[in-house]
């Protein structure tokens, strides 16, 4: 029998009906001129959609030419719901959105599994709207993927490089890391913060992020890890906040996205 971790903030974070959630998504990611290669990973929000939405589109657009070429996805982002250290899988054989399942590549669990930072928690699954978020502008952009999906909680960059190395795999594979950037502050504070964070995600620069630059700063920096490693570079090519799409200024979220190349 099939296992399925069901949306959690489908209705809430984006529509539920599969036609406006398709309308929706469509309509931002034609709103991006798309130019330049195929990144090979992004970081991209994970906020209710009319506050993010168009900047994870920025990102996502970059994908749009990679439709059947990309067959596999590794989505990390941050535990908002549960404490835990390492990185979290889900038992779901499958992840359902209103556009559909995504299947869970269990081959590619199997070469993480082993390793002690890695365990399987469902609690950390279950609540959890960084990644469920993102799968709705994957189903858009790609089609048909596999899913390799990974709460972070408490790690380190050496222990999320470890696995992000061991995933890697070539054009198939595309990497996306789930975070916003600062939280609650005045719009010009927020758009200083978020520009010096960018400048240190530009400069795979792991040391100079915490918490209070961005909530996906574990998985944000095991990527700047490898990066940094593998010679990749990073570019912003989108940076707002929730003062600029659908909120007030006096107190903001940071958004932004980025391409590895």
């Amino acid at each position: 029998m099939t296992s399925v971790r069901n949306p959690a903030v489908a209705g809430l974070f984006y529509p539920d009906n599969p036609r406006e959630l398709h309308t929706l998504v469509s309509g931002y990611l034609a709103a991006v001129p798309t130019s330049g290669a195929v990144p090979k990973a992004i970081i991209a929000p994970h906020a209710g959609y009319i506050y993010s939405g168009p900047i994870a589109a920025s990102a996502y657009a970059r994908i749009k030419p990679a439709r059947g070429r990309i067959t596999r996805v590794v989505l990390l982002g941050p535990g908002h719901c549960v404490g835990f250290h390492g990185l979290a899988l889900s038992s779901a054989d499958c992840f359902q959105t209103p556009l559909g399942q995504v299947t869970v590549d269990q081959e590619a669990v199997k070469k993480i599994s082993h390793l002690p930072q890695v365990h399987v928690m469902d609690a950390a699954h279950a609540q959890e709207h960084s990644l469920e978020v993102h799968l709705p502008f994957l189903q858009e952009v790609l089609g048909e993927f596999s899913l390799v999906p990974l709460v972070v909680g408490d790690a380190g960059p050496e222990e999320v490089g470890e696995v992000l190395d061991l995933l890697w795999g070539g054009a198939e594979t595309l990497i996306v890391v789930s975070s916003d950037l600062s939280h609650y502050h005045d719009y010009k504070t927020a758009q200083k913060l978020d520009r010096a964070t960018s400048q240190a995600i530009e400069q795979l620069r792991p040391d100079d992020i915490d918490y209070d630059h961005a909530c996906g700063r574990n998985p944000v920096n095991g990527l700047l890890h490898v990066a940094r490693r593998l010679g990749l570079k990073a570019k912003t090519i989108d940076l707002r906040n929730s003062g600029d799409t659908a909120g007030l200024h006096d107190r903001v979220v940071g958004y932004g996205a980025y391409i590895f190349e």
